[in-house]
């Protein structure tokens, strides 16, 4: 089951995309990939702060992470 808001990944797309609208299956397909992003971002985010020997993740981490995973 989807934990982003589809309305919110709609809205993204929608804005992004150029204003065209978006089929029920591509929106699904679109808040998959955003939660599969956000996933690995995460991931990738806790790595750096536990290498940082920290438990909070800062938004160094994350840039850091957005780099290694080509967001």
């Amino acid at each position: 089951m989807a934990e982003l808001p589809g309305a919110a990944v709609k809205r993204l797309v929608v804005k992004h995309g150029g204003e065209f609208r978006i089929s029920g299956s591509a929106l699904e397909a679109a808040v998959a990939a955003a939660e599969d992003y956000i996933g690995r971002l995460a991931r990738a985010a806790a790595a750096s702060a536990q290498d940082g020997k920290r438990k909070t993740i800062m938004d160094a981490d994350i840039e850091k992470a957005r780099q290694s995973t080509g967001g």
